[in-house]
């Protein structure tokens, strides 16, 4: 009898437990655009805890700028070194920043007024994408072959990653949070579609991120917040790009009203489920966007 009720008593746990996860309602996501006053173009990559936002305009002239957003203040930063295409992928607590530049390729951080070069070993071309609060800073680098490889850089030590079936024609380290968790995608081995996954011991081991409904294109998985929250971006079986949330190990996929059929991308996230991207119009106007999922 005692078993009989025990087992009763778990099976009455179980199913109050189940009716309390069904029950559970989803997020919700409200959006609004982010757009440097006089630019053609805004894109935002990255978000601080503190709400402060990084990533580069293109102002009336066509040219492309670095930039922070901190409330309604946009400060615009440019690097004399950088001919083309400047951009900050990364921003930590301390607004230190992680980007690079196309022409030269090069990739540096900046952090008061100062630019420091990020250069790999044996590296011909290097992004700088993500920057923790300890400074350690992620991204990609290419070899003298032309190979793509993900990197670590902490300290003055530069670490390889190269995550199991990923291609070597694109390789992304973009993301690390405080706790070391890397986030890191690239074309799978075959280059038709989007693999990802998360390290959290520097590449040693990974773990895979995939959003189950996503179409061959797969899932390019972005930020690595440093709560564990996670963001990205799948691609449906139309090849629309819609961002998603992982929180809470569950996953909610979302887009911005004002998309067209080219999509959103999902780029930074923070610790309060703020998330910076950008959608691309019915007109294929690219605008920057800030989510906020409650």
């Amino acid at each position: 009898m005692r078993n009989s009720k025990y087992v009763v008593c778990l099976l009455g746990l179980t199913l109050l437990a189940l009716t309390a996860a069904a029950a559970a309602p989803a997020l919700k996501f409200t959006f609004k655009d982010v757009m440097v006053p006089g630019a053609n173009e805004t894109d935002t990559y990255a978000i601080n805890d503190k709400g402060v936002i990084t990533g580069d305009y293109i102002d009336s002239a066509g040219v492309q700028h670095g930039m922070i957003i901190n409330g309604k203040k946009v400060t615009t930063i440019d690097n004399s070194s950088c001919t083309s295409v400047l951009s900050f992928y990364g921003i930590n607590s301390f607004q230190t920043l992680a980007g690079w530049c196309n022409s030269p390729s090069i990739a540096f951080t900046y952090s008061k007024g100062k630019f420091t070069t990020i250069s790999p070993p044996g590296t011909i071309s290097t992004q700088a994408n993500g920057i923790n609060d300890k400074g350690d800073v992620v991204g990609s680098y290419t070899d003298s072959s032309n190979a793509q490889h993900g990197f670590v850089l902490k300290g003055t030590t530069y670490t390889t990653l190269n995550p199991p079936g990923v291609s070597t024609a694109l390789v992304a380290a973009w993301s690390i949070n405080n706790a070391g968790v890397i986030g890191i995608y690239g074309l799978n081995s075959a280059e038709t579609g989007y693999i990802s996954f998360t390290t959290k011991n520097d590449g040693k081991t990974y773990k895979s991120f995939a959003y189950s409904k996503a179409g061959s294109e797969g899932t390019a998985i972005h930020a690595v917040a440093n709560n564990g929250d996670i963001d990205g971006t799948y691609f449906d079986s139309a090849v629309t790009a819609h961002g998603v949330l992982f929180h809470k190990n569950k996953y909610y996929p979302f887009s911005d009203p004002n998309a067209g059929t080219v999509g959103t991308r999902a780029d930074g996230l923070n610790i309060k489920m703020q998330i910076v991207g950008r959608y691309t119009d019915s007109s294929s106007i690219t605008h920057g966007f800030e989510a906020k999922a409650k």
